[in-house]
């Protein structure tokens, strides 16, 4: 039986290869780039790196990682933090285009535009999130454990909201964060955006 426990050190490399095998909406996103690791480096890596106490894995009974989630607790925080410390270490892999086109260049552009203020649901709903789970880990409940084992921190910190962003074409995540509770938020066009109240 797959476990829940917290994220260690060792678990960043299976961080990179879930990220880009559920990027697709859900499905494999392997190849769809020319470098596999920009999804693991844009939404997954950074968090556990900022908030390793914030971040959980599903281990199978092999040992192995084949599910994450990973917090903010302050998105304005973290964008801050991910602008000065995190990207500029990534930004002579990724160098930024005039005018992004493809798919690449405009994540690339979203590493660049991370900054506090961006993101304006975090003032009611502050931490935000990311969880990724492998094909064998569904129908178990582990989803819905990695989420409750979050919102139990974050109301333990007294942290007022969280929010998320999903892919509009991910139909199974959204009823995912509705049978948790969460409900839709304002968001950009072509943007989906779901989050939850924790202070009442």
């Amino acid at each position: 039986m797959s476990r829940i426990r917290p994220y260690r050190p060792t678990d960043r490399a299976a961080l990179y290869e879930i990220c880009v095998q559920t990027a697709d909406a859900g499905g494999d996103a392997t190849g769809i780039l020319p470098d596999d690791s920009l999804w693991g480096d844009l939404f997954a890596v950074p968090y556990a790196e900022r908030h390793p106490d914030l971040a959980w894995v599903v281990e199978s009974d092999d040992e192995r990682t084949i599910g994450y989630i990973v917090a903010t607790d302050d998105t304005d925080a973290f964008y801050t933090w991910f602008r000065d410390e995190w990207w500029p270490g990534l930004q002579e892999r990724y160098p930024r285009s005039a005018e992004p086109a493809t798919r690449e260049e405009r994540m690339v552009e979203y590493g660049y535009e991370r900054a506090p203020g961006i993101e304006p649901n975090a003032a009611e709903y502050p931490a935000h999130l990311h969880i990724d789970l492998l094909p064998e880990t569904q129908g178990q409940g582990l989803g819905r454990g990695l989420m409750e084992t979050l919102f139990a921190e974050l109301t333990r910190r007294g942290v007022r909201g969280l929010h998320l962003g999903i892919d509009p074409n991910n139909a199974g995540a959204a009823a995912f964060y509705e049978r948790l509770g969460m409900t839709r938020l304002p968001a950009a066009p072509g943007g989906q955006i779901y989050g939850v109240r924790f202070d009442g």
